[in-house]
């Protein structure tokens, strides 16, 4: 079994669309459920265009598309360039099989040794406990708790503010 990360094109809209419809998986995300993939299309049009800094990732065991991933800038504060916002969802049939750690990894690659990020910040949901422990093992700390944070299936749930600092940050050689 072999896991491949990629970045994710607009063509892969469908796959967005299944995997985040799924009703095993929308209820852990902060998406909403009965997602379309002419919505996902536009989307990923959009987080694709030249000039964006997000780094959409798509995750494929033997040539589908089984796990996405995303790396978002927090928004246009210029004091805040420093962090990144990350997101992900995998597919029931895959779950359990490394999928979301190569995601993880990826990211935690991307942001660390190619844009220098700082900060990587999420928000879970306090009861998804796969994704709590995921996080965990990428270095990801509870910050904080929202009360109420999300209205999921008719209930304001709670969620936990996690964010992980870069490792090692980057520093000019002595020379």
């Amino acid at each position: 079994m072999t896991i491949t990360i990629r970045r994710a094109c607009p063509d892969d809209a469908p796959a967005y669309a299944r995997i985040m419809g799924d009703p095993q998986v929308f209820p852990g995300l902060m998406q909403m459920p009965h997602t379309d993939a002419p919505s996902w299309k536009a989307r990923l049009t959009d987080t694709c265009a030249p000039g964006k800094t997000d780094l959409p990732l798509v995750a494929e065991l033997n040539g589908e598309v089984v796990g996405t991933a995303g790396l978002h800038p927090v928004g246009p504060q210029t004091r805040r360039r420093h962090v990144l916002v990350l997101g992900i969802s995998v597919a029931p049939s895959a779950q359990g099989q490394g999928v979301g750690s190569a995601l993880m990894a990826a990211m935690c690659d991307y942001a660390d040794n190619w844009v220098g990020a700082l900060r990587l910040e999420l928000h879970v949901y306090t009861d998804n406990l796969v994704a709590l422990r995921l996080y965990r093992k990428f270095g990801f700390e509870i910050e904080g708790t929202f009360k109420g944070y999300a209205l999921r299936d008719g209930q304001y749930v709670d969620s936990h503010a996690m964010a992980r600092f870069h490792p090692n940050p980057p520093r000019i050689a002595a020379g």
